[in-house]
């Protein structure tokens, strides 16, 4: 591996290549106010996040989740593209990007104008219940919940990663979680939980586009958990090299040809110019 805190090597690694898989990460969010969940050393910063198993199977774990979420969408939920979203945008205007799959929940790749996105791991912004299937609008149960918890209202904490606020040491006994109105189901973002698994069409999608791209980027993720190594895995087992813009270690720093220990943003800041990414031999 070639860790370079030179643009220019990054700009080589573009220019050389011609259709790029692109995968993001939390640190891509980070300048939009979205706190991430990992350290530079890649361990976790705070609790885990609540499992998948334990929001189907206890009614406590759900009202501390919804209470958590209705304090913290209030931010989460007007969250603004920065320049990260915005460099990739460049990208695929430019015609280099075979698919930008991303592990984040909040939807500002798509706010910032891209449209070749796959949400690995689902949209916050979107409830889905577990029984019908019926989805419906985040925006629209935060309003359901504040007139279930009008005492909630005026509640406010620190944020925590994707919408959750630390309300630590509150009672969430009396707190109520509305159910499906259409079959009375249990409702859950339609995010894929810790302990749950991603859909498999949308791993088969992911999987189309790394064999038809010739090169892999990282951008702000630390590739720990499997659903996003995998992808750095099976592009170097196929021979693809893999670039990656992280601040600390990845799980995949073995399989990395190039590595950015930059912020985001500032790593691909030569994207956002009006002129468009300089060729190969323009950089020899």
């Amino acid at each position: 591996m070639r860790t370079e805190n030179d643009p220019l090597a990054l700009r080589h690694f573009i220019a050389e290549h011609r259709r790029l898989f692109v995968l993001t990460g939390a640190g891509c969010s980070t300048d939009s106010g979205i706190p991430d969940y990992r350290d530079a050393d890649g361990s976790w910063k705070r609790a885990q996040p609540v499992t998948y198993q334990a929001f189907m199977g206890e009614e406590t774990t759900r009202k501390r989740y919804w209470a958590r979420s209705l304090v913290g969408w209030r931010r989460f939920g007007h969250a603004q593209p920065n320049g990260t979203h915005h460099a990739l945008v460049r990208l695929e205007q430019q015609g280099k990007l075979r698919l930008l799959m991303t592990q984040n929940v909040d939807g500002l790749h798509q706010r910032a104008g891209s449209r070749d996105v796959l949400d690995m791991h689902g949209r916050l912004d979107t409830v889905r219940c577990m029984g019908c299937e019926h989805r419906s609008p985040r925006q629209a149960f935060q309003q359901l919940l504040l007139s279930s918890n009008p005492a909630w209202a005026q509640l406010d904490a620190a944020d925590a990663p994707d919408g959750d606020a630390d309300l630590d040491g509150h009672d969430f006994s009396s707190f109520a979680v509305p159910p499906c109105p259409h079959c009375g189901g249990i409702l859950k973002p339609d995010v894929v939980f810790f302990g749950e698994n991603v859909p498999r069409e949308r791993v088969a999608v992911a999987m189309q586009a790394l064999d038809e791209a010739d090169a892999m980027l990282v951008v702000g993720s630390s590739l720990m958990v499997f659903s996003g190594y995998r992808f750095a895995h099976a592009a170097a087992k196929a021979g693809k090299p893999i670039a990656a813009v992280n601040l600390g270690r990845t799980r995949a720093d073995p399989l990395l040809q190039l590595k950015i220990q930059q912020p985001c943003a500032e790593a691909l800041a030569f994207l956002s110019g009006d002129a468009s990414t300089p060729r190969a031999e323009e950089l020899a």
